[in-house]
């Protein structure tokens, strides 16, 4: 539980992070193709053929391309119509595809666990009311495209990726992520490494070596000691932690009535889910 609550906190930072430093100040599929080969060279040390069987080697590269890939180009276009906190908000039914894939997985449905996760997805509404743009659908539709892939890669992960190993298994589940990445980057990109700043390499390293590489190993190896539900509750715990970041550290406007009711909405679903998981 402890390794979800962290991981959260490291990734509130991120939506400000991409969303001030990144987008339209570089070229999205680089900078994300950057990030995730930082992550990567975390975990190359620890890259072995002879460890993990070839079937784990194939399932690993494949949560890793469903997870992080396809995720993050959802991702990163989303911000192309949305602001951050829309981006942050808009994230709000990623704990419903968790909570629907995790019970379709283990055959069986706990009525009071879902209740509980429509709490948290009533105080995320709740928090986005009044913040939608003109780019909505189009914005939202992205969103949902990054939260399947997300929830589906959690699930997986976590049903059939074994405890043993684990730093062996992430080297593989960045190349994974990777494979859809390097396609666009260099089909699609003008690679381009004099054009960034400073400031940016810095961001990118906070995002591929902090957010992603100890960010996704914390986040995934901690969905393994929790249940679907508080997994699913979880991942909606770092909405209002971002929009709080973005807030504090950009002064962005926020209609605080609906964002105070929102969260303790938000907070009272996840404090239930993990007194009852």
């Amino acid at each position: 539980m402890i390794k979800l609550i962290i991981t959260s906190l490291i990734w509130a930072f991120s939506f400000s992070f991409i969303g001030n430093y990144i987008v339209g100040k570089m070229d999205l599929y680089l900078a994300i193709f950057i990030r995730f080969l930082f992550a990567l060279l975390v975990f190359l040390p620890f890259l072995s053929f002879k460890r993990l069987t070839r079937e784990r080697i194939i399932l690993t590269t494949l949560i890793g391309f469903i997870q992080v890939g396809i995720m993050y180009i959802c991702y990163f276009e989303s911000f192309k119509y949305l602001t951050v906190i829309e981006v942050a908000l808009f994230t709000v039914v990623t704990p419903l595809y968790v909570s629907m894939l995790g019970n379709f997985i283990e055959k069986k449905v706990n009525l009071f666990q879902f209740v509980n996760v429509l709490l948290v997805l009533l105080g995320s509404g709740i928090i986005k009311w009044g913040s939608i743009s003109s780019n909505f659908f189009l914005g939202f539709l992205l969103i949902q495209g990054a939260n399947i892939s997300f929830a589906l890669g959690q699930v997986l992960y976590k049903r059939f990726i074994k405890d043993d190993d684990q730093k062996t298994t992430f080297s593989f589940f960045y190349i994974g992520a990777l494979i859809p990445l390097s396609f666009l980057v260099f089909k699609y990109s003008r690679i381009e490494l004099s054009s960034i700043s400073m400031l940016q390499w810095g961001v990118l390293i906070w995002l591929g070596v902090i957010a992603s590489g100890l960010g996704y190993y914390l986040w995934n190896s901690g969905a393994k000691k929790v249940g679907y539900q508080t997994l699913a509750v979880m991942n909606n715990l770092v909405i209002p932690m971002a929009i709080l970041v973005n807030l504090l550290v950009w002064n962005t406007d926020v209609n605080w009535s609906t964002f105070l009711v929102g969260s303790s909405i938000l907070i009272t679903g996840t404090f239930l889910q993990c007194r009852n998981h």
